[in-house]
């Protein structure tokens, strides 16, 4: 029996004599084009063999971690259709075809890879250059069925098992909605039950109906947020296997292994060894680059890649002259020489001779490459290219990439013990995962964290970041039992809506700390590929926030973190005890501990010459009164002592508060453990004296950790406090508003597209929709604008204010006049026809405007504004602030990332400094914040739904007690700059 994710469907009837597909034709040859339904006619059009949706394409993970190319079938597939279907089982062709079908006939091949990428879909699943899956859909408006599509699909024999179902539903789904499909449709035979399964754990809704030998099933394709759920569970399981793959293989292979000790082969394979990796290592040293030319770290410039006349065969690269062995191991020519399987091949080659690896570790088996070889994208546009046909091929070997120009990877795991890195000291074994871009900064950061005894459980430099990146490694580290804290040093975001996604889930239950870096991290030719996609830093800090990531600007400020979050527990509260023999210092530590958000209770000047049983009872004291939550010790004797006293009494005071909770019978402040903190004679890390050593004798948790100051102890701790409290807000879910027609509006918005290209237009920009066409989509998100018309004489602008009703306004149209603090550009409160004429009159010789708005005078209110935007560094964004251009010159909004939850949509309320005016100043009474959140919701879903809409700015709103009155809107149209973490699963 095949695995219940992979199992096969048919599409039509079974197979007979004059059908030997099982493929109902539909209509048959005297159909004709009058026969389509009203509805059909509106859909796109078909497109011709080879004219297919390009963003169709996708690279996909497997379920166990490996890559598979997705994309639409050409014609040019006949012979692999051929070759594929010949190497199916007799099982699996009955279950796909109702019958043996042992072979193909040419029409059907024909009929099969030629379609019209709208009315009749399918897509193949290639790996290595062979088709292992294939699914499609047909259209049943022949059969009175014009919304509805057959779907089926098949998997090679040697593939099942791995998901590769679920997947091509997926995207088939995603086509045949773009194409205007609404249902699936499928037939399976009853004695196949597993396939009938593979649609219901997808999340669909579905009806079945029995016949005998078959079952008819139907189901709703549009996403919900059952299939949502089960998509990104699904992406969470394949992603953290494939990281797996990478920090968890059973062997390695070096290629590069060079026998001279300044080479990076020969570094990379001596820390393998000296980690102690728990299995077989095997160093190839076959291509003659390895021993005879610059080594991988010299930055030598990346050829061209792909077949050539400079690309040597495994026979070429055998014939070298090579040593046997390389450090006493047995050296192999090639990888496909090894004769024992290869999770993991570590590549320090010169990026020129990359490509001659890929096919070897294709043979073989190999699940990822590490690439620490420079010369690619850090190197220039050239470089760049390279590094995408590097990715490429990489992919389309059905692999993972780490790199190139990386630093490497360790898992420190005693069962593992890998070091496959090219730094020379790696911390001990600890509960902190880590992950970086920078190679060269990334030597450094494991040397800083080996210092402070800050014990590492994994660690990765992605370098280049081309394929696998910290979404990666969020995905593996949250199930990670041997990862509490996570640590990432990051040069810029390669899909920021799935880190935001991801990262909030994650910050549930392990802490994020991160390092967002500037451009003076990157080499040039990055810094300038990355100029468009800077971020003010201050929006980046809101947006993080929102997913519970701690921010920090420094190294320095990461590894104070790490410290207190890998070794503390989390605060209960703000209320913090500051004690210590030296009264300015406990004042600096005061101050900080204020500025960070905790509430100083006491601040306890011991003197200087305080004894250690002084500390011992002062600390003591503090563990255990309820009204304290934290405390910060600062010891900075004045003369020459024994520390070690003071440290004994430290930890002692510190432990009393364990037996005290198990003694106790006080309430949960008093029994929950408190963090504590010191600067102990200035000591970064973990003093020996504050250590409590666990099993391996290393610091463990319980350990109280040291820092160089007061200030950075009180940020530490600070920082501690404000991620405890994120992670007591209660979790909102992010709904979906009532009264919306998405359809509705989808289908208005890209008919707006079509119309721009069929004129010509320029797509880059996008289109700005007119007032009217913008009010009509917010329509069908329930969002109304207070009642408008455009006009153009003074005879409409009469009948306009009359219809309406009085008071009016006339307003001009043009962004000049729009918004002006002189309010130049509007004529308020206008009772009567005359005035609305005489009014027209001025603004149209003042302005200039050709079209003037009428608008129904709106109750009065705070004006405020929402919009949305792109971010090349974090998607589209929405913010919220007060309207006007003098706090668009402050920069007073706020900022969160799209999808919004009601929460999100509360606090972001808040944001900006002036928000005070909508909480009722100076006596006025406060707003109805449940409207304006009821906006923020309501914009947001809107975007989520249809990614084509690129800008939202709803400015002003006039915000009072009574409702949110928007005023005006627009929206901009454009094609989706990216689909990554839109629709169905696919890597960036």
């Amino acid at each position: 029996m095949t695995d219940p994710s992979d199992d096969q469907t048919s599409s039509g009837t079974p197979v007979t004599e004059s059908n030997p597909t099982g493929v109902t034709t539909p209509g048959g040859a005297a159909a004709s084009a009058g026969e389509a339904t009203e509805e059909a006619a509106d859909r796109p059009q078909p497109r011709e063999p080879w004219d297919y949706p390009r963003h169709w394409i996708a690279d996909v993970l497997a379920s166990d971690g490996g890559v598979v190319h997705l994309r639409p079938i050409i014609p040019d597939d006949a012979d692999r259709v051929v070759r594929f279907h010949a190497g199916l089982s007799e099982r699996t062709r009955y279950m796909r075809y109702f019958g043996p079908t042992p072979t193909l006939p040419p029409r059907e091949v024909a009929r099969m890879t030629t379609v019209d990428y709208q009315k009749r879909v399918a897509l193949v699943a290639v790996l290595g250059g062979d088709i292992i899956a294939i699914g499609l859909y047909e259209g049943l408006e022949f059969d009175g069925k014009p919304e509805s599509a057959e779907v089926a699909f098949v998997v090679a024999d040697d593939h099942q098992g791995r998901g590769l179902g679920p997947i091509l539903l997926e995207h088939l789904a995603g086509a045949a909605a773009e194409s205007g499909f609404v249902r699936f449709e499928a037939e399976v035979l009853s004695e196949n039950p597993n396939m009938v399964a593979v649609f219901r754990d997808a999340g669909y809704q579905l009806s079945r109906s029995f016949d005998g030998s078959t079952v008819h099933v139907e189901f709703l394709i549009d996403p919900t947020e059952a299939l949502l759920s089960v998509r990104n569970a699904r992406e969470r399981a394949s992603e953290a296997r494939s990281v797996a793959n990478l920090l968890r293989p059973s062997s390695v292979a070096v290629i590069g292994a060079s026998t001279d000790p300044k080479k990076v082969g020969n570094a990379l394979l001596a820390n393998i060894i000296a980690g102690g990796f728990t299995g077989p290592v095997f160093p190839v040293n076959g291509p003659g680059p390895a021993e005879d030319e610059s080594s991988a770290d010299t930055g030598a410039q990346a050829a061209p890649h792909g077949p050539g006349p400079g690309r040597s065969t495994p026979a070429q690269r055998r014939g070298h002259e090579r040593p046997p062995s390389v450090r006493g191991i047995r050296a192999y020519p090639t990888v496909r020489d090894i004769p024992d399987p290869v999770d993991l091949a570590v590549v320090a080659v010169p990026a020129a001779t990359v490509d001659d690896v890929l096919d070897d570790c294709l043979v073989k088996g190999v699940r990822t490459l590490v690439v620490v070889s420079s010369g690619f994208g850090e190197s220039g546009e050239a470089g760049l290219e390279s590094e995408h046909r590097l990715l490429e091929q990489v992919r389309e070997h059905g692999m993972r990439l780490v790199g190139p120009n990386a630093l490497g990877v360790a898992n420190n795991e005693p069962s593992v013990a890998l070091n496959a890195t090219l730094a020379p000291r790696i911390p001990a074994t600890g509960r902190v995962g880590f992950f970086c871009q920078s190679g060269a900064l990334g030597i450094a950061i494991l040397d800083t964290a080996a210092r402070r005894q800050i014990g590492l459980s994994t660690f990765v430099s992605a370098g280049n970041r081309a394929d696998v990146s910290g979404n990666d490694l969020l995905q593996y580290w949250d199930s990670d039992t041997a990862t509490d804290v996570i640590l990432l040093y990051l040069e810029s975001f390669g899909n920021p809506r799935k880190f935001s996604r991801i990262a909030r889930r994650v910050s549930r239950s392990k802490p994020i700390v991160a390092v967002k870096s500037g451009k003076g991290a990157m080499t040039a030719a990055r810094a300038a590929r990355s100029s468009a996609a800077s971020l003010d830093d201050q929006i980046a800090q809101m947006v993080l926030e929102q997913a519970g990531v701690i921010q920090v600007d420094t190294i320095s400020e990461l590894f104070d973190c790490a410290t207190i979050f890998a070794y503390q527990p989390l605060p209960r509260g703000p209320r913090t005890r500051i004690i210590g023999n030296s009264s300015v210092l406990g004042s600096l530590a005061a101050e900080t501990a204020r500025g960070g958000g905790l509430e100083v209770t006491d601040t306890i000047d011991l003197g200087a010459g305080a004894s250690e049983d002084a500390f011992e009872a002062a600390v003591t004291d503090a563990m255990g009164d309820p009204s304290v939550d934290a405390v910060i010790v600062v010891f900075v004797p004045p003369v020459a002592v024994d520390a070690d006293w003071h440290a004994r009494a430290l930890m002692a005071a510190a432990n009393t508060q364990v037996s005290r909770a198990a003694d106790t019978a006080g309430g949960p402040d008093a029994n929950h453990p408190k963090p504590i903190v010191t600067t102990f004679l200035a000591v970064e890390g973990i003093p020996p004296g504050l250590m409590k050593p666990g099993d391996n004798g290393l610091p463990d948790v319980g350990s109280i950790p040291s820092y160089g100051s007061p200030e950075r102890a009180a940020n530490a701790l600070a920082r501690s406090w404000q991620y405890a409290r994120w992670r007591e807000r209660p979790e909102s879910e992010i709904h979906r508003p009532d009264n919306t027609d998405p359809e509705a509006a989808r289908g208005y918005v890209r008919e707006a597209m079509e119309d721009l290209v069929a004129d010509g237009g320029d797509t880059g920009p996008g289109l700005t929709l007119g007032h009217v066409e913008s009010a009509t989509v917010l329509g069908w998100y329930g969002i109304s604008i207070v009642p408008f018309r455009e006009v153009t004489t003074m005879h409409e602008a009469s009948a306009a204010g009359r219809e309406l009703g009085f008071p009016v306004a006339v307003k001009a149209t043009s962004q000049t006049w729009r918004g002006r603090l002189d309010r130049e550009g509007a004529r308020l409160d206008l009772p009567d026809a005359t005035a609305v004429v005489t009014a027209f009159a001025e603004l149209s010789e003042l302005t200039g405007d050709r079209v003037l708005h009428i608008q129904k005078m709106a109750p009065k209110g705070i004006g405020t504004m929402i919009r949305v935007r792109d971010d090349r560094s974090f998607g589209s964004l929405i913010s919220f602030g007060l309207s006007g251009r003098t706090f668009d010159l402050l920069g007073d909004h706020g900022y969160r990332a799209i999808p919004l939850s009601a929460l999100d949509a509360s606090e972001l309320i808040d944001e900006p400094r002036s928000s005070a005016l909508l909480r009722g100043y100076a006596g006025e009474p406060p707003v109805d914040r449940t409207a304006l959140a009821d906006l923020l919701l309501r914009i947001s879903t809107l975007v989520e739904d249809i990614p084509e809409v690129r800008e939202v700015v709803l400015d002003p709103i006039l915000s009072s007690p009574d409702g949110a009155a928007v005023l005006t809107a627009l929206i901009r149209v454009g094609p989706v700059p990216t689909r990554a973490d839109t629709g169905p699963r696919r890597l960036g």
